[in-house]
């Protein structure tokens, strides 16, 4: 059962929040909030899962709420506006969604942060053995993952899951870690949350990148950077 609370200054889409909430028997309301200040205030008492934040609020606006969090639960941004969706995935959101959320949207989001929660309970230990491959222990037991099957890794806070084409495997460890361990040949971070297999990669479009079946999205500050790699490495092979 996660425990979530709801930000936003809108009473109708706290409400529209509420009665999704309230269809889904793995998550558990807390509270309710108007403002970035009176929820600040409950979590600085309170043990909170997930948090579903609104972007534009009179007073502290959502991004810069999530900013100033020093220890933020899970978050899922709810706003009508999509263009903080690259700026939201920078600051390890679980998820984005756009006003107004369809609940079929809203149960994937959920899941998502459900399948975060459950593997952060069981962490694993992530070890890199030449340019090849590396190990993650997970459940009692070693998982080899190839670098040829490495997907994409994604940050959230403490933990990186490691998105392989056999499954995920999360692991006690920042992004700037795990990525000073991987073959440079190979990987490029692509935002602050986000480092990507290069070769896996099926088409750039925009703000993100398609991987498999992922949208990965490219932070503002990498995007140059990463459109000089694959102008200059990529496109020249």
């Amino acid at each position: 059962m996660m425990k979530c609370i709801i930000v936003d200054d809108e009473p109708l889409a706290r409400e529209g929040m509420r009665m999704n909430v309230e269809e889904l028997d793995n998550l558990e309301l807390v509270g309710e909030f108007a403002s970035a200040a009176e929820a600040s205030k409950f979590l600085l008492k309170n043990k909170v899962d997930l948090m579903f934040l609104d972007v534009e609020m009179p007073g502290t606006n959502g991004i810069d709420f999530l900013k100033n969090l020093d220890n933020p639960p899970m978050v899922i941004l709810a706003t009508a506006y999509p263009q903080y969706a690259v700026e939201a995935y920078d600051l390890d959101v679980v998820d984005y969604l756009v006003k107004p959320i369809k609940f079929e949207r809203f149960v994937r989001a959920i899941a998502k942060a459900d399948e975060i929660m459950k593997m952060a309970e069981s962490p694993c230990i992530f070890d890199a053995y030449e340019d090849k491959f590396i190990f993650v222990k997970s459940e009692r037991k070693y998982v080899k993952i190839n670098f040829d099957d490495l997907l994409f890794i994604e940050g959230l806070k403490d933990y990186v899951i490691i998105h392989a084409t056999h499954g995920k495997y999360m692991t006690a460890m920042n992004v700037k870690t795990i990525f000073n361990k991987l073959p440079e040949n190979m990987f490029f971070r692509v935002s602050k949350s986000y480092i990507v297999n290069v070769n896996h990669i099926d088409d750039i479009d925009g703000a993100y990148i398609n991987i498999k079946g992922n949208q990965v999205p490219i932070g503002r500050s990498y995007r140059d950077t990463f459109v000089d790699y694959i102008n200059t490495r990529l496109l020249r092979r």
